[in-house]
């Protein structure tokens, strides 16, 4: 017997993210999202932080990796993030410069050739693929890569 139930009344809860140190990891998250930490714990080494926003749980932060992210393993690709703008956009890149991250492309770039979405694509303190971007705003520029999507293989 099979059973199946409609799509239409999920949708996404949380994300949970493995770290190797929570704090650096939290500290990041809250100022590049402007998230901000909802409950923190221990339990001897283990440590996790919750991070929100308006009242929602957004991300859950597990200080339980050894090692930063293996982009040659199954699991997560990247996450996406949604800004209401370029401009929304180009002000997180600015924090990130200011924080030293590592970016895939430089400055925003779209999905590609000829798209209006664009965005930035940059990594954690810990490896993990992250992307900002906005449904519009990013058709003048070129997209690094002609033949696949931008958020592809970055």
């Amino acid at each position: 017997m099979s059973v199946t139930t409609s799509a239409a009344a999920l949708t996404t809860g949380h994300i949970g993210i493995n770290v190797t140190d929570v704090g650096r990891s939290a500290d990041f998250y809250r100022r590049v999202f402007g998230l901000e930490v909802v409950h923190e714990g221990r339990d001897g080494e283990r440590r996790w932080a919750f991070l929100g926003q308006g009242g929602t749980l957004v991300l859950t932060l597990w200080q339980q990796a050894d090692g930063g992210y293996d982009a040659g393993r199954a699991g997560l690709h990247h996450l996406s993030f949604q800004a209401g703008s370029a401009e929304e956009v180009q002000e997180k890149e600015a924090v990130l410069r200011e924080l030293g991250a590592e970016f895939a492309y430089d400055g925003v770039v779209p999905h590609g050739e000829g798209a209006a979405s664009g965005g930035i694509f940059f990594h954690d303190p810990d490896g993990v693929r992250l992307e900002i971007y906005a449904p519009s705003g990013a058709e003048a520029a070129e997209a690094p890569v002609a033949s696949a999507p931008t958020c592809g293989f970055f």
